[in-house]
């Protein structure tokens, strides 16, 4: 389908929200024990715990976990523990009392961008020290084996003959599954704010919604949900990618399917505020030097993510770009 010139499309031109993909790092490291050393120095012998914002299960989980796997030869046992609401915002309320700590990290990415926008939240990244962008991911909408919804244009028709009678379970309210979900509705010409969204703090209590009946469909970050689709348990209708992808190839993009949308997710890491330059740095080059592990590399082909480092300036000024296109996007959907 030929892409539209509607006012959509100005929108949704930029909604790959992870702008150049680009390997951008502030510190080049060159050998194994200078990268274990930049870890041992920063921690000082203390150990580093990383908070997953959200429920067991979901992006945040599933990063923080295989962040905790690759960072193992490097700086022995990691901790990660859950913080879960309200997208990720109750963690980050908590996680910025860590000022000044080096040994405090947080995975956070667009869906806390959307959150704290949507949820008017007294705190934001701007709170945090940004140190790496990791991974991108794409959005996959599913739904039950049994539905008798086939393919993305019998849901579209079902939208619009009656769009709150079509639910929609996903992440947190103002992430990235409800504003893909307000984007289908402007796309299709519905309106964004009549979607009936059903919001969760995490993307396997979405998947019990959705399995359950619950729900008529599901939007997830495919590295999340492609198991249950892989099973026959789900099936796929549509991801929101610019082309088909290699995880899932025999599913159609959106824009195939004759919806003129696109989005892209992006997950990072972040510090508490208040620790110095010198460690903003040390803690940069340890991350860094995981992202070159090959557990690392396997989690990347394992979960289908996109490689997306970025690190120092430009990763601070990618948040703060992120943070006013999304809250542009929310406005224009009415979600904000």
């Amino acid at each position: 389908m030929p892409r539209s010139s509607s006012p959509l499309s100005r929108w949704t031109s930029w909604a790959p929200l992870v702008v150049a993909v680009a390997a951008t790092v502030a510190v080049v490291l060159t050998s194994p024990s200078q990268e274990r050393s930049a870890g041992q120095q920063v921690l000082d012998g203390r150990q580093l715990r990383i908070m997953a914002p959200a429920a067991p299960g979901g992006g945040w989980d599933q990063t923080s976990r295989e962040m905790q796997a690759a960072l193992r030869d490097l700086v022995g046992r990691t901790e990660v523990y859950n913080v879960e609401g309200a997208g990720g915002t109750i963690g980050l309320s908590q996680f910025i009392r860590h000022r000044g700590q080096p040994t405090e990290l947080m995975t956070t990415g667009l869906i806390m961008i959307g959150a704290v926008e949507r949820n008017r939240a007294p705190n934001s990244l701007a709170d945090t020290t940004p140190l790496l962008r990791l991974t991108t991911d794409y959005q996959v909408i599913v739904v039950p084996a049994s539905s008798p919804l086939r393919t993305m244009p019998d849901l579209v028709a079902a939208m619009r003959a009656n769009l709150p009678s079509v639910s929609m379970s996903g992440g947190s309210a103002g992430g990235a599954e409800q504003i893909l979900a307000g984007l289908i509705a402007q796309a299709i010409g519905a309106n964004p704010a009549q979607v009936n969204y059903v919001a969760h703090s995490g993307g396997g209590q979405a998947l019990t919604t959705l399995l359950s009946g619950r729900s008529t469909t599901g939007l997830s970050g495919v590295s999340e949900i492609r198991p249950q689709i892989k099973a026959g348990t789900l099936r796929a209708l549509a991801v929101s990618s610019p082309e088909r992808l290699p995880a899932l190839p025999d599913v159609p993009t959106l824009r195939e399917s004759g919806v003129d949308v696109e989005l892209q997710n992006w997950r990072g890491v972040v510090a508490p505020p208040g620790i110095s330059a010198e460690q903003k740095a040390e803690l940069e080059r340890l991350l860094v030097a995981m992202t070159r592990t090959p557990a690392w590399r396997d989690a990347l082909a394992r979960r289908g993510w996109g490689e997306a480092t970025l690190a120092g300036p430009e990763f601070e000024r990618f948040v703060a770009d992120e943070q006013q296109r999304v809250a542009r996007v929310l406005r224009s959907i009415g979600l904000r």
